[in-house]
């Protein structure tokens, strides 16, 4: 079984969203917490010129989905998010978002994280973030 580490998760992100949103995975700790980064760029504002909601809401559920994916218990096939609602503190223009996801209830079928995204320099939270996780027992 491959080791699904941050080498693993930059890796798999290749091609898809978490590339295409810049978004780095910074530690993984199976089952505790996975916390990634994100550089805010013009590309990631709304026409208003602030940070577009669904930039945060991807590096959350990014760290929630790949947070998921290294806790999968053996024998399971994968997961999918199946409902997520996040809350907007504040709105940053440029800078590092960090975020941090960690379990909320880790069940055979259904997996809740939070996570909250960060002003990596200010230390100030910008969204708070759960979602809940279906697990695959089959290939679907």
């Amino acid at each position: 079984m491959e080791v699904k580490d941050t080498a693993y998760f930059n890796r798999i992100s290749k091609g898809l969203m978490a590339e295409l949103m810049g978004i780095e995975i910074l530690s993984v700790e199976p089952g505790e917490k996975l916390t990634c980064r994100l550089q805010i760029r013009p590309n990631h504002y709304a026409p208003n010129g602030l940070l577009h909601a669904g930039a945060a809401v991807t590096l959350a559920d990014t760290a929630c989905g790949y947070a998921t994916i290294a806790s999968l218990a053996d024998g399971a096939k994968g997961h999918a998010t199946i409902e997520l609602k996040c809350n907007f503190t504040a709105t940053p223009k440029q800078g590092p978002l960090h975020c941090e996801a960690v379990p909320v209830h880790m069940g055979r079928t259904i997996q809740v994280w939070d996570a909250i995204v960060t002003d990596e320099s200010s230390k100030r939270a910008v969204a708070h973030f759960r979602c809940t996780q279906m697990i695959f027992w089959e290939n679907i």
